[in-house]
């Protein structure tokens, strides 16, 4: 692509209170704390860099094997194994605050004080442009509590959004009977923006040994996949609600992205792409404004949630 195409299109796009340059991102749990990624991928020109999800104490995290690939992904059961705000304060927002692209903090808890205290206690630290609150992660005990009941989903996300002034995500699970009753309590929450969707709960099975591979015996799918979901999940919640949406599920190429942005999505991020093919966020932003330019989009805004269904 030439510098003029670029030039001449308007990448940036606003999620809520979230401003963003472009609607790249990299999906929590792919990326590490960005330093490890740091030599292989120019992080300041990202839409937005989302770190490993922090909890208030630190957690050892469930017992091995934690992934295992499959046919069109990968299962993971990690466990949300990290050290704690306080360590994480300490040890990587100092370096997080450097490297030029807006970060989005993932915080999850067991209950409603936990996400609350979480929020509060990182309000108003520099470095900081937003949370996403991991109220779907399927391998911990209570991960999806917040994400399959509508009461408390509402309520959570209006207590993190009491709790701090930064904007608010709410990330969905898509282990639900009806996404969107989620994602319009998550909006009554007060949440400016959805991260749609989380993973799927999966199993592998080693049947010589009769066991399953996970030692979580279950664990989360990812990547290509249950981009078909995904895409699905995110035309139901954008039909019901009026926040934006960040899409994520499977995407590894312009082609997954356009898909999502059509579909209803503001912004994309790239998840299990970022294990195998770490530059593929970047691969996808250098041909985006090529592919709104085929759509004769000078702006990102212009092609989201435009797909037509068959009649």
């Amino acid at each position: 692509m030439t510098r003029e195409v670029s030039a001449n299109v308007d990448l940036s796009v606003r999620v809520g209170r979230l401003e963003l340059p472009n609607p790249v991102l990299v999906a929590s749990g792919t990326f590490g704390y960005a330093r490890e990624m740091a030599g292989l991928v120019d992080l300041s020109r990202l839409g937005g860099v989302i770190p490993k999800t922090i909890t208030r104490q630190p957690r050892a995290g469930n017992a091995p094997w934690r992934t295992v690939e499959t046919a069109a992904g990968m299962l993971n059961s990690i466990g949300l194994d990290n050290d704690g705000v306080e360590a994480f304060i300490a040890h990587h927002l100092p370096y997080l605050a450097t490297i030029g692209a807006p970060v989005i903090i993932s915080i999850a808890g067991q209950d409603y004080d936990d996400f609350v205290g979480l929020a509060a206690r990182l309000n108003g630290l520099a470095g900081i442009a937003a949370l996403e609150l991991n109220i779907s992660c399927p391998n911990v005990s209570h991960g999806v509590d917040f994400g399959t009941d509508p009461e408390m989903c509402r309520r959570v996300i209006q207590g993190a959004r009491e709790a701090c002034s930064f904007p608010v995500l709410a990330k969905l699970t898509p282990n639900v009977t009806r996404i969107a009753d989620i994602a319009r309590a998550a909006e009554a929450g007060g949440a400016d923006g959805l991260s749609v969707i989380n993973t799927l709960l999966g199993m592998a099975v080693d049947w010589r040994r009769r066991r399953p591979v996970l030692g979580n015996g279950m664990g989360g799918l990812s990547g290509p996949a249950i981009k078909p979901v995904a895409l699905r999940a995110v035309y139901q919640v954008t039909s019901a609600v009026n926040i934006p949406i960040i899409g994520v599920g499977g995407i590894a190429t312009i082609d997954d992205a356009m898909e999502f942005l059509v579909a209803g999505a503001t912004a994309i991020q790239v998840g299990t792409a970022n294990f195998y093919r770490p530059r593929a966020s970047l691969e996808i932003l250098e041909a985006l404004p090529a592919a709104l330019a085929e759509l004769r989009a000078s702006s990102v805004r212009e092609v989201v949630g435009t797909m037509k269904l068959n009649v």
